[in-house]
């Protein structure tokens, strides 16, 4: 199975997100299955006419929200989803929380503020 995946130069995306958001929509959809190989980072970017930091910044990318796993020399693959997406979340929520607390936020004022970003992101 190939990684076919275009980049539009006029898109208002940049092309390191245009790739890191196709990749993970196919890995979540399922279209890349877990344990997919993806292409290297030089090879990649040669095929789709992009500087390899480009590339590699979409691989850092889905690799942080646990899209991707690198296995050093091996490559990178499509990861499990769940765990790591799952505990990125709750350190962020735990992180979110103890900054409101410091703030000074009481806890009404602080779920307010999350619903709102959740809001602004979702719909």
């Amino acid at each position: 199975m190939a990684l076919k995946i275009t980049v539009d130069p006029d898109a208002a995306e940049a092309p390191y997100e245009q790739i890191r958001a196709r990749i993970a929509e196919r890995a979540r959809s399922g279209d890349l299955p877990v344990g997919y190989k993806l292409p290297t980072v030089r090879g990649f970017a040669e095929e789709l006419g992009l500087a390899a930091n480009t590339v590699a910044k979409a691989y850092r990318a889905l690799e942080a929200d646990g899209v991707i796993e690198t296995r050093g020399r091996h490559g990178s693959f499509v990861a499990a989803p769940g765990d790591t997406a799952a505990r990125e979340a709750a350190a962020a929520a735990a992180e979110f929380a103890a900054r409101a607390h410091r703030l000074g936020l009481d806890r009404e004022a602080a779920r307010a503020a999350a619903e709102e970003a959740l809001r602004a992101v979702y719909e």
